[in-house]
């Protein structure tokens, strides 16, 4: 028994004593797969969109040349008049007396001048022969002259009656709606005060819209003449009305500021559009949009590898050696299909648009490029927006 006991003891004390046998190291996870992209330099159409206002063409307030009582009115208050068209007439009576005597005056004058032709001639011969004095010939030659003057002087007289017989019918000088409130008949009108209506020119309509001095900046960096960036033979203006309605008809840029307001810090643009059926309304708001301005050799990035950090907007690069470096961007404009960068990126370089949250800086991954993205590399359809999208990118 105490040999059996004694064999026990010895035993356990050998296994205790024995060292414990070592385990495996665990094995390293695989790097994480990650969809990429290869960006590509292209000319990217850069849409521009600002808020709009129509104006008239021309608004001319019509009134009076001569002065006289409204007799009658042509037209009825807010209908459309074409040009030539008559609107008002006044009381002629007193400018019809005035052309008549302008008209007798004129042919007294030239009595007077047959008279002081004759005159002279005698005068003349006889001061050839000596029998008149020097005096007198220079008498009848300055009554001669006197009454050619005064044909000239009569002949404006007749002339300006004229006129003022013809300024007491009003017509209008372009075709467009009038205003709603006209003098009525039997008002005395006072020449060039008195305003008799308001004519309106619709067609075509002007619509005016701004920029900021930001936005002009960002439109520098189109690789075009400056003088050419706004041409109205490549730029189109669309309109769209507060509905959502497209105008059927394309604008052009008509004109823009030189300078910045200084009271708004933008710049004033106009654009000019054939209105024959008068949908665009002074005063109306509209939504402008700007085609044709293409911004070249731009490297558009899919919003999905966009994500936001302290220092802003970044992506996460893949190096040749399969490490992800995340790498600050400069964000120019946001697009339907992803944003424009300026900064940090070129043609060739291959970034992650799936899986940006598996993505740790400086760590190895497994890059698989995304073959149904097109163009700069939009994501796969159906394959979900990894990573966080960069709020506010747009300018």
């Amino acid at each position: 028994m105490t040999c059996v006991l004694v064999a026990v003891v010895a035993g356990g004390y050998a296994w205790w004593k024995q060292p414990p046998a070592k385990q495996a190291a665990p094995q390293a996870p695989p790097p994480p797969e990650v969809g990429v992209v290869e960006l590509q330099a292209a000319n990217v159409p850069l849409p521009l969109e600002f808020s709009g206002r129509v104006s008239s063409f021309r608004a001319v307030e019509i009134r009076a040349q001569v002065s006289g009582v409204l007799q009658r009115r042509e037209f009825q208050e807010g209908a459309i008049v074409k040009a030539g068209e008559v609107l008002f007439r006044i009381d002629p009576r007193t400018y019809e007396a005035a052309l008549a005597r302008a008209t007798a005056q004129a042919a007294q004058a030239r009595a007077t001048l047959t008279q002081a032709e004759e005159n002279y001639k005698r005068v003349e011969g006889l001061a050839s022969q000596k029998v008149s004095t020097q005096k007198n010939l220079e008498d009848a030659i300055a009554a001669r002259d006197q009454a050619r003057a005064a044909i000239q002087s009569t002949e404006a007289d007749v002339l300006t009656a004229k006129l003022n017989l013809e300024f007491t019918t009003i017509k209008a000088p372009v075709t467009g709606p009038t205003s709603l409130v006209s003098p009525p008949e039997g008002t005395l009108i006072q020449a060039q005060q008195t305003v008799l209506t308001t004519i309106t020119q619709l067609d075509p309509a002007y619509v005016n819209f701004t920029f900021t001095e930001g936005e002009m900046r960002q439109l520098q960096e189109v690789e075009r003449p400056h003088d050419e960036l706004f041409d109205p033979e490549t730029v189109k203006v669309e309109l769209q009305f507060g509905d959502g309605a497209v105008y059927p008809q394309l604008g052009k840029i008509d004109m823009r500021s030189r300078t910045i307001d200084p009271r708004t810090g933008t710049i004033l643009i106009r654009a000019m559009f054939p209105n024959s059926d008068g949908a665009l309304l002074p005063g109306q708001f509209v939504r402008v949009k700007l085609t044709g301005i293409v911004l070249q050799n731009a490297i558009v990035v899919p919003k999905a590898a966009i994500s936001q950090g302290p220092l802003g907007a970044f992506v996460y690069a893949i190096e040749p050696d399969s490490v992800a470096r995340a790498r600050q961007v400069r964000i120019f404009r946001e697009l339907d299909n992803g944003f424009i960068v300026r900064k940090g990126l070129k043609a060739g370089d291959r970034i992650v648009v799936d899986g940006v949250i598996r993505v740790r800086p400086g760590n190895v991954v497994k890059p698989v490029p995304i073959a149904e993205a097109k163009g700069a590399g939009q994501p796969a359809a159906g394959q979900p927006a990894a990573g966080q999208p960069a709020a506010g990118a747009k300018p």
